[in-house]
């Protein structure tokens, strides 16, 4: 029998794992693997891939022997395989053992070099620096400067704080009071009575923090891209997030973006991901700051991001120009978006109610939104009924932890 041309490999179960997938069925019609330690509502009852649930998966001494099982399994039956991850700890574990995976995976990942570099926002910010970009007002606190650490700001409260990595594997294993993966701090006190309950906690990593920059939801950006194994950039699509994530476990996240486009951030963001030799897809979160008309970097995640289904809303399967490349070896034009699109996570109620911003709300009745679980493709009882009950939850949580960012921490 014939070989298939490829086989995608998916790692996770979220939304991010649904919607890569949905991609590569919707550009090419093939069935991809999904792979995860715990199916999620998203990826459950689904039709359009096969999921495999492997116990201790994100685990790394599971990991490597795990995914080098399926890829030797399914070689026989594929020209290549692509293994897309859907979260940084895949991302990593695939990078630190890329070596042990025999030749087996077409797709290349960046380096551990550099992968190290995003992996602490210290140690990002420290590479921005070095080739001339901007990222906000920061401090770094040890664990034994968790309280000190005040008396060197470079800046005045408002302030925000993070786990050098809130996605690391110690910050989500240790549990405190009030544990968020971002924090808004108007006071010192407010600030101190967070570091009490941390300190009881087994967290020992450093802490960031930072100046708040303006704004609310509505000035953050997200760009997302593919570069190919040469490190040329091959796509790039700018969003406005309109919305984020409020409740503690998903604070940070975006909930609705618009697609957007900006040539001048396209070029210089272009010429950065290749100075530094980046490699495959990149979700990078900034803010614009409307004191200076500048973009300030928070993070790269060196991945599909959780909201990167808004690129396919403006018109780009990100899947497709990435299989066109590695198996197919077509590389075309570098794609820019410039359409303006809106990719929604919540339904339109939540977004009526909790989009402040008077230009923003303006603009979002004009727009149609697209949901990356609300596929007519693979519509079942059980998943509607699951996505109604992730739906009638995200109302709850918005009551319980929204806030005005702009009205309450105006500067």
């Amino acid at each position: 029998m014939a070989k298939k041309a490829f086989l995608p490999i998916i790692l996770g179960s979220d939304e991010n794992a649904y919607g890569t997938a949905r991609l590569f069925r919707e550009a090419y019609g093939v069935r991809p693997l999904v792979l995860c330690t715990i199916p999620l509502a998203p990826t459950r009852d689904s039709r359009l891939f096969n999921l495999e649930v492997i116990d201790g998966f994100e685990r790394e001494d599971v990991f490597p022997d795990a995914l080098l099982g399926v890829l030797r399994r399914s070689a026989g039956a594929y020209d290549k395989q692509l293994v897309v991850p859907c979260s940084d700890y895949y991302a990593l574990l695939l990078c630190r053992h890329y070596d042990r995976f025999e030749g087996l995976i077409a797709n290349r990942f960046n380096s551990a070099a550099l992968l190290d570099t995003f992996d602490t926002k210290d140690r990002f910010y420290a590479l921005c620096a070095a080739h001339g970009m901007d990222y906000p007002k920061t401090a770094v606190a040890a664990p034994h400067e968790r309280e000190s650490v005040l008396e060197r700001l470079p800046f005045g409260f408002p302030i925000v704080v993070k786990p050098e990595n809130s996605n690391a594997t110690d910050y989500l294993r240790c549990h405190f009071e009030g544990q968020k993966k971002v924090f808004f701090f108007d006071t010192p006190e407010e600030y101190r009575a967070m570091i009490a309950a941390m300190n009881r906690s087994d967290y020992r990593g450093k802490l960031i923090l930072q100046e708040f920059v303006p704004g609310g939801d509505g000035a953050m950006r997200v760009l997302n891209s593919y570069s190919d194994a040469d490190g040329r950039v091959r796509m790039m699509c700018l969003g406005q997030p309109v919305l984020e994530y409020y409740d503690p476990k998903s604070a940070g996240n975006y909930a609705a973006v618009i697609s957007r486009g900006d040539d001048a951030l396209y070029a210089r963001m272009k010429a950065f991901l290749e100075e530094i030799g980046y490699v495959g897809f990149a979700n990078i979160d900034m803010k614009y700051d409307r004191r200076t008309g500048r973009y300030l970097l928070f993070e790269i995640n060196p991945r599909p991001g959780r909201s990167s289904y808004f690129v396919r809303t403006a018109g780009i399967n990100a899947m497709k120009l990435f299989a066109d490349d590695v198996v197919f070896g077509r590389r075309g034009d570098c794609v820019l978006n410039h359409k303006v699109a809106l990719w929604s996570n919540v339904p339109r109620g939540i977004l009526n109610r909790y989009v402040t911003d008077p230009a923003l709300r303006a603009e979002l009745k004009t727009l149609k939104a697209e949901r990356t679980l609300m596929n007519p493709a693979d519509f079942n009882l059980k998943r509607l009924y699951r996505i109604a009950r992730v739906d009638h939850a995200q109302y709850k949580l918005f009551r319980e932890y929204w806030f005005d960012k702009e009205k309450e921490r105006a500067t």
